[in-house]
């Protein structure tokens, strides 16, 4: 079971075409802050149906889009 589970699946409920959360969205969804582990994590959300398209550390959110 990954660390970010409970991300994934807020993503997949969520059901939108593409969204961003912020940093401080996914702390307080995971239930853990954001660390550079997430870049070899991400890869789980594919199989939730979403990736990862964009992550800005200036504006310091992840932008999500549903693969289709």
């Amino acid at each position: 079971m990954s660390k970010y589970n409970p991300l994934w699946k807020h993503i997949k409920k969520n059901g939108e075409q593409s969204f961003k959360l912020s940093f401080d969205e996914i702390k307080n969804i995971a239930g853990i802050a954001i660390d550079h582990s997430f870049l070899n994590y991400k890869k789980e959300l594919l199989e939730y149906g979403y990736e990862v398209k964009k992550i800005s550390l200036k504006d310091k959110t992840v932008l999500f889009q549903k693969i289709i």
